[in-house]
């Protein structure tokens, strides 16, 4: 293939961080007009590469040519002046200003010194009906949901007008209907000649709408391939380097007595959660299925408490409680992985360690009350061994951590705490295929040992494949409840897609 074919060249990136290289003379060619997915597991160095593209991280070795050109990027702003935008896997927005705010914070459009509000909501909504998105750009961002946010990021990257759009994990919140439309908006971008990087762990994605794949391992390139001539399990081998042959693991779990009942559930200030009565078993997987809007989220934080019910009782081994905050659920056993990490999941800028007891940090404590230092690097390096955390070291600030290692301690601390109920939303997201069948096996031997698990997902595959029940919302209501044991012929995602739309 002709060089000039390239619009994009990085040759040879080297980049380290105290006690690991990230990247190790790694190259990556990207045609115009096309989608280059790069692949790789958690820590392969996908989110580094191109934070080095994007002058957020300084290479220490190697060059980068755009349109045949060197450029050595020295900021986020360098690279979209020069035409290249992306699109974070964790959204950096101002959850307190308007969405049209987001989209031209830095660079408001102005009427001599004022800010020129009309000219920015027409703009916002050019953009917007383009991309046929339907969010009023007036409302206030955190009234959105993480899906909305999400494609208000891209929408922002798109503005720009660039030749190149990163695009990091895309789809990680988005349900099935918002991945077809987004897949409609980077074939428009394409067809303008617009090359597109797109990272994922979602491999069917990658058949869908890639070009060329690119797959890391370790820091390094390992082979650039036309997806017309991979196959997925060959794809699989290289990103983890081992044959993976299923997807889930064999299920061993026996679900036992009911432990939970839910019943008449409503939620306080949103009323998106509707009468909502269901029962949960000692051993259980119990997924939640339904699309944008549904309740899902709604669901745990109201059972847990960081939500407010209007009505409704949760009775919990017979006896009826009031979370009425994470304390009391902590308390009453209860745990809840959210499904915005870095919103409220993790404290990014402090250690590993600290984020993996913080929920724990009273039994880390020795004598006269003070903290026990040997009794937090114990409590760390198990949530580090048994998770599979990759990291030099339990110091590392947890925004230094790749996406999926940073889930795997967000998990790990609700663990040190041996919960008998864990409300998981999302927990995979982010996380790549080999972790993700780690994750099922630890949600598998949870559920073994006689935890009950509720686990919200938008991925329908993840929901069939480790759930022993789904039950499935439409528009804060349930719809329908699917038990694969009982019947496992109905338990189908055209039936449960039929459901999810019930009461829309």
């Amino acid at each position: 293939m002709n060089e000039t074919e390239f619009v994009l060249k990085i040759d040879g990136i080297t980049k380290n961080f105290p006690g690991v290289k990230a990247l190790d003379d790694v190259s990556f060619w990207v045609r115009p007009g096309t989608v280059h997915a790069l692949l790789g597991e958690n820590g392969a160095g996908k989110s580094t590469l191109m934070k080095c593209l994007f002058g957020i991280y300084q290479k220490d070795s190697g060059s980068i040519l755009l349109h045949g050109e060197e450029v050595d990027f020295k900021s986020p702003h360098d690279a979209l002046v020069s035409g290249i935008s992306m699109v974070h896997q964790e959204l950096e927005q101002v959850r307190e200003r308007s969405v049209m705010d987001n989209v031209w914070l830095g660079r408001y459009p102005k009427k001599g010194i004022a800010v020129d509000e009309r000219k920015m909501y027409d703009d916002t909504k050019r953009i917007f009906d383009a991309l046929e998105i339907e969010t009023d750009p007036k409302t206030k961002l955190s009234r959105l949901t993480v899906s909305q946010r999400q494609m208000v990021d891209i929408a922002k990257a798109v503005s720009y007008n660039c030749k190149i759009v990163v695009m990091d994990e895309p789809t990680s919140s988005l349900v099935e209907k918002e991945v077809l439309h987004l897949f409609k908006m980077i074939r428009q971008l394409k067809e303008k000649g617009v090359a597109i990087i797109y990272i994922t762990h979602k491999l069917n994605e990658v058949y869908e709408i890639a070009d060329d794949v690119t797959v890391l391992r370790d820091g390094k390139w390992i082979n650039t391939l036309r997806v017309q001539d991979s196959t997925m399990d060959q794809i699989v081998e290289m990103m983890v380097g081992r044959e993976l042959t299923n997807l889930f693991p064999p299920k061993t779990n026996k679900p036992g007595d009911v432990i939970l009942k839910v019943e008449g559930l409503s939620e306080d200030s949103s009323h998106s959660i509707k009468d909502i009565s269901f029962e949960l078993r000692a051993g259980e997987i119990l997924g939640i299925a339904g699309l944008l809007g549904a309740g899902r989220t709604e669901l745990l934080e109201t059972i847990f408490g960081t939500r407010k019910r209007t009505s409704g009782s949760i009775v919990y081994k017979g006896k009826e409680i009031h979370n009425r905050g994470s304390y009391d659920a902590v308390k009453n056993g209860f745990a809840l992985c959210t499904e915005e990490r870095r919103f409220n999941g993790i404290f990014p800028r402090l250690s590993l360690a600290f984020n993996a007891v913080i929920i724990n940090i009273k039994k880390c404590r020795g004598q006269f009350g003070l903290l026990n230092n040997s009794k937090i690097k114990k409590d760390t390096q198990w949530v580090i061994k048994s998770l599979n955390v990759k990291t030099p070291k339990q110091t590392v600030p947890m925004n230094s951590l790749s996406g999926g290692n940073q889930q795997k301690v967000v998990i790990g601390k609700w663990l040190l705490m041996d919960p008998e109920i864990i409300l998981m939303d999302d927990p995979t997201r982010g996380i790549d295929v080999g972790a993700k069948y780690e994750i099922y096996q630890m949600i598998i031997d949870l559920a073994k040992e006689g935890k009950a698990i509720i686990m919200v997902s938008s991925e329908m595959a993840e929901l069939l494949g480790i759930s022993d029940r789904l039950l499935v919302l439409s528009n804060g209501k349930v719809a329908a409840i699917y038990d694969k044991n009982e019947d496992p012929g109905m338990v189908t995602q055209e039936n449960i897609f039929k459901s999810a739309a019930k009461y829309l």
